[in-house]
């Protein structure tokens, strides 16, 4: 019996030249699911950074090199002069200026130990949410700012995070490319497999061709052992990566700051790499049978 429930005449269970499928179907679920995981993880991270960085300025106000109880004194009313600038200027949403403990804060995965900020002369931080619809011109602010507020400075997220989402983006492409390039490898391999099993029993293809067999009864034959042998090989595949995913996933939770605390895999990509083993059979079968309509119109 066949997969689909009808009689075989084909000796193909006995088959050893297509035994080998499985074995080279497990690794192409495995670089695909791993690619394809790489792929929605990034594509994740990358919207993330877009979507909280897109409505977003930082000031940074230099500390002046002054003695400690008069830099203070300066620093606070450039950053309320600052700050008022900020608040009149159109798109502007909000503007609230860090304070000295929200600064170690984020500072301390860098440095480690937040009592060394102490002595050091810290810059003054004021945090911007603008309207990402109707953003503020930023050459005009900057030069008011500047202008009105000595070593004041604008730092738009956008310009230099672009750079890493394209970067995020074209790694992602590529994962997908990968997919796409495994998925024809794993044609090719059907098809050496499938040529291969029919020239074993062209005599029997033959006879059942005179008894009055159809092109498409064979090919269905030869599409079922595809299917059974590339769901078992796939399903092999996607079990080692499961370990391989669990073991990203666990690291990057791990990491405490920084860009990388986003990264995640996301519900859709499990549903993706799930489907994989599903995919490369019904792949298999798909090219299976092609093939063998395909070659039985040059044997007959």
């Amino acid at each position: 019996m066949n997969f689909f429930g009808g009689r075989s005449d084909l000796p193909l269970k006995d088959d050893a030249t297509s035994r080998f499928l499985p074995w080279l179907i497990a690794p192409m679920v495995f670089l695909s699911a791993v690619a394809l995981a790489a792929a929605f993880t990034l594509t994740s991270l990358v919207g993330s950074w877009d979507h909280d960085v897109s409505g977003t300025l930082t000031v940074e106000i230099a500390a002046p090199s002054t003695p400690a109880n008069v830099a203070a004194a300066q620093t606070k009313a450039a950053v309320d002069q600052a700050l008022a600038i900020l608040k009149a200027t159109p798109g502007v949403r909000d503007a609230r200026a860090l304070s000295n403990d929200k600064l170690a804060t984020l500072l301390e995965p860098w440095l480690g130990n937040p009592d060394l900020l102490k002595d050091l002369p810290l810059p003054a931080m004021i945090d911007v949410t603008v309207d990402p619809s109707a953003r503020p011109d930023l050459t005009a602010l900057t030069d008011k700012l500047t202008q009105a507020v000595p070593g004041a400075t604008i730092d738009d997220h956008r310009v230099w995070l672009s750079r890493l989402i394209e970067l995020g983006k074209t790694i992602a492409w590529t994962a997908i490319g990968i997919v796409a390039l495994v998925g024809l490898v794993t044609a090719a391999t059907v098809i050496y497999a499938t040529r291969t099993g029919m020239a074993v029993h062209r005599e029997v293809i033959e006879v059942l061709h005179m008894i009055g067999a159809t092109d498409d009864y064979i090919a269905r034959q030869f599409a079922a052992r595809a299917f059974t042998l590339a769901i078992k090989g796939g399903i092999a595949g996607l079990i080692l990566t499961l370990p391989v995913i669990a073991a990203v996933i666990v690291e990057t939770r791990r990491i405490e700051g920084g860009f990388l605390s986003d990264l995640h895999f996301p519900p859709i990509g499990w549903v993706a790499c799930a489907l994989l083993p599903a995919v490369a059979a019904l792949l298999s079968m798909a090219t299976a049978r092609i093939t063998v309509h395909g070659t039985l119109v040059r044997l007959v």
